[in-house]
């Protein structure tokens, strides 16, 4: 197996992958909305997957938030009582880039693609400095070979076998929007998908969880027959955990518990399809 990932344009990205056999399985792990260096980080989760991630050898995408970054200095919403005791100093960016890096040094060589979310951008706009461009040059010190991207964009999965190749295309955004307790970020991505065509559509921000399939017509160029596309939706959740605490932003919102996790994104070969293909599933907790 071969598998590289390049920058191809401005948040444009493309995993060009070439398999040895159509027996070959290939393995993506998916997250957002870590909030690494916040004490509601469920990290002992995190870390989980993230080994699962290094026995399949898969590579690990962050889609924004992975850090909390609230706790600066002028940040109206600082809150002592967040922020970890090794990062309450005087150099709070400083501190909280050089611990994920350390922290994430373990798992370098598997992580290859790190958005920005609201956080970050928050971070960038008030404070002019880009956490995420910094935590991505550690890391590729470090024996990773990792991409920093904006809010939103795109992954292209090119897979090839035998001479054969067909692609699998991601559209991905940090997201927006509170996410109703009842359509739960739903009416959002149905929005997305009346303007971009994709095969995969993954958004974070909202902390919830879930897997939408839509079928959408479309005409064959070789036969000219109209066919259904399924299209993918994928809500990722949250490694943050803000209800049980019993205080908070969440609480005194009167918002309800959220899901933590990830999702395993799997490309195989097809014989019925005679092309490759996907499936999601939820990373185990």
């Amino acid at each position: 197996m071969v598998l590289h990932l390049e920058k191809k344009h401005k948040n444009v990205f493309l995993f060009d992958i070439k398999a040895k056999s159509r027996k070959e399985d290939f393995w993506f792990l998916l997250q957002a909305d870590h909030h690494w260096d916040s004490l509601k980080c469920d990290r002992e989760l995190m870390e989980h997957h993230l080994k699962q991630a290094q026995e399949r050898n898969a590579p690990v995408l962050m889609f924004g938030d992975f850090f909390d970054c609230m706790g600066g200095k002028y940040d109206p919403r600082s809150n002592k009582e967040d922020i970890r005791p090794e990062f309450q100093s005087k150099n709070y960016f400083d501190s909280i880039v050089d611990g994920a890096m350390n922290w994430l040094k373990p798992y370098a060589k598997n992580i290859k693609f790190i958005s920005k979310g609201n956080h970050e951008m928050s971070i960038v706009k008030h404070q002019e400095t880009d956490l995420i461009e910094r935590l991505t040059t550690l890391l590729n010190y470090n024996g990773a070979t990792c991409h920093p991207a904006g809010y939103t964009g795109w992954i292209v999965f090119r897979m090839e076998v035998a001479n054969k190749r067909n692609t699998i295309k991601m559209n991905f955004t940090h997201g927006s929007g509170g996410g109703g307790p009842v359509t739960k970020g739903v009416i959002q991505t149905n929005r997305r998908a009346a303007s971009i065509d994709a095969d995969i559509y993954v958004a974070g921000h909202i902390h919830e969880n879930w897997m939408l399939e839509v079928p959408r017509e479309i005409l064959s160029n070789v036969s000219l027959k109209p066919q259904l596309k399924v299209c993918t939706h994928l809500q990722i959740p949250s490694y943050k955990e803000e209800y049980l605490c019993g205080d908070g932003w969440a609480r005194e919102r009167g918002m309800p518990p959220k899901p933590k996790g990830a999702w395993w994104l799997r490309i195989f070969w097809s014989h019925r399809h005679n092309k490759y293909i996907y499936e999601v599933m939820k990373a185990e907790e």
